[in-house]
């Protein structure tokens, strides 16, 4: 009887356990990619007049193993959507695993709370989606802060 027991709680033990899914890798050909940027920002009610300035890093890492990437413009915006610098001359090509960055310093304050990067890249063959994120720091007196944000794709070639 305990044999029975054993063997029915083995059988539908075995009936939930399923195999494990392959992870399917969304792959594209393009996109363009709004990334929040916060130049500054304000830490206290008693300073409201007076902005928490941060250094913006924005990263973006080509996470294909085997292809490169191109980007096509890296440009960084304002609160009001005004174009303020564009990072990229000419296009550039990210190799396999490769990664690239780009700074904003802590002095440049016009960007505003509502500062934003918009990435444009392409790629001859579909790859695995990049990571384009930012990564802002201060320090003040004795405090310090430091966060990131994640990019969101707003327009993209997804391959077929």
């Amino acid at each position: 009887m305990k044999n029975n027991r054993l063997l029915f709680s083995l059988f539908i033990l075995l009936c939930l356990v399923r195999p494990a899914a392959a992870v399917v890798m969304d792959k594209w050909l393009g996109q363009t990619v709004y990334v929040p940027i916060y130049s500054h920002i304000y830490a206290d009610d008693r300073y409201r007049d007076t902005p928490f300035l941060l250094t913006a890093t924005l990263s973006i890492r080509n996470t294909d193993p085997e292809r490169p990437l191109t980007l096509k413009s890296v440009n960084y915006y304002d609160s009001e959507g005004r174009i303020l610098h564009q990072y990229l001359d000419k296009p550039i090509s990210i190799g396999p695993l490769g990664s690239t960055n780009y700074v904003v310093p802590e002095s440049e304050s016009k960007g505003g709370a509502g500062a934003k990067f918009l990435v444009e890249w392409v790629a001859p063959a579909a790859v695995i989606e990049p990571i384009i994120e930012s990564v802002m720091i201060g320090t003040k007196m004795q405090q310090g802060i430091s966060f990131i944000s994640t990019g969101r794709v707003i327009k993209g070639s997804p391959a077929r």
